[in-house]
């Protein structure tokens, strides 16, 4: 069955309302980093780049990571931030841009921790930060984070919050996977601490607990918090956060609690089971233990390796299906949709024929 029959891709151009967030469809333009704003000011070239992908359809832009006020939030002095007065009037013209076109755009919220090379630019004199010290292969890089510096990156991550809100963003994320900061106190290998932001699963979670009580605290009720979550870590695909969907439950709980309001759910590939004896993906057990919306996330619309002897038309097929059954509410795309700004038109208009593939050897032109 092709792509390109329209009533095989109705459900992903269903709309979906969240309080005061409304979409036109279920597509979502994933979060992915550019390095395309020096000195951390977004220029008029980014707004172009995303006011594109808002005028082909997509149903919500999710920004690359914004970083937080804090000295060791990145290595990048070419990632754009969330603070300062040339950037959030930088980041006002993109939403100004995005909005204009008919979408609706939210910013991710980042600090990598301690992915971040020590002393590395913009901040040379700034070390890296971490729960433990540990960096993601286990190896002591440093020292472990005081409960003063914690605090001081609550505070930056509720700022960054409050600043989204007012220069009009529709939501934000805050990037809880991949072994950033916030996974780095999720994950055990990288969390080693005996006081209150260490111990079990669920006491993990605390830190991004007070993250997110804090950004609500700063945008109030109705404003969309996403968390992105993720089992793999960057270098460690085949890490796992929970290995049952009882520890999943136990690991989103608090989380819910705090105030996330959709989920954010990255896999490598959305098609695998997330565990054994159950076809549900990350996305779906997460909705289904929870009852909140989440986005399913994962190699959508790319040629898969050739074990999984899918193509781009049975991989669109089995995602519309699952949203179908409703197995979880959005659909981030990635690089499909880096490599072709009108990937949804084309896919709502049944020009799937027309769809330009992503190679990585051309990843710098299509950035």
């Amino acid at each position: 069955m092709s792509i390109g029959q329209k009533q095989s891709i109705q459900p992903l151009f269903q709309p979906f309302t969240l309080n005061q967030l409304t979409l036109a469809n279920r597509i979502v333009m994933a979060p992915m980093t550019r390095s395309k704003s020096p000195d951390g000011i977004p220029g008029a070239d980014v707004a172009a780049y995303y006011r594109r992908r808002a005028e082909n359809g997509v149903g919500l832009i999710m920004t690359e990571g914004a970083i937080i006020d804090h000295p060791a939030a990145t290595g990048d002095p070419n990632i754009p931030h969330m603070y300062g007065e040339d950037a959030l009037n930088g980041w006002a013209h993109v939403v100004k841009e995005v909005h204009a076109a008919g979408g609706k755009i939210i910013s991710q919220l980042w600090h990598v921790g301690i992915t971040r090379r020590t002393r590395s630019e913009p901040n040379l004199e700034a070390a890296s930060i971490s729960p433990s010290g540990i960096d993601l292969m286990g190896e002591k890089a440093g020292e472990p984070m005081t409960e003063s510096e914690i605090e001081g990156v609550i505070k930056a991550y509720a700022d960054g919050a409050a600043n989204a809100k007012r220069i009009g963003f529709d939501g934000i994320e805050l990037h809880g996977g991949h072994g950033y900061l916030i996974d780095q106190f999720f994950w055990e290998k990288t969390n080693q601490r005996t006081d209150r932001y260490g111990g079990n699963l669920v006491k993990r979670t605390r830190f991004a607990v007070e993250i997110i009580e804090a950004c609500r605290q700063a945008v109030g009720p109705d404003f969309p918090i996403i968390l992105r979550i993720s089992q793999w870590k960057i270098g460690s695909y085949g890490a796992k956060l929970a290995k049952s969907p009882e520890e999943l439950a136990q690991f989103l709980a608090p989380l819910v609690e705090a105030g996330v309001d959709i989920f954010d759910c990255s896999s490598r590939h959305f098609w695998e089971p997330e565990f054994p004896g159950s076809e549900l993906n990350l996305a779906g057990w997460t909705k289904k233990l929870t009852g909140k919306p989440a986005i399913t996330v994962g190699s959508v619309g790319l040629e898969s390796e050739p074990f999984d002897q899918k193509d781009e038309h049975e991989m669109i097929d089995e995602l519309v299906e699952r949203l179908d059954r409703k197995e979880f509410d959005l659909a981030a795309i990635g690089r499909a949709m880096l490599a072709d700004p009108a990937w949804a038109a084309k896919i709502r208009e049944g020009r799937d024929n027309e769809l330009i593939p992503y190679t990585a050897d051309r990843l710098k032109d299509l950035m």
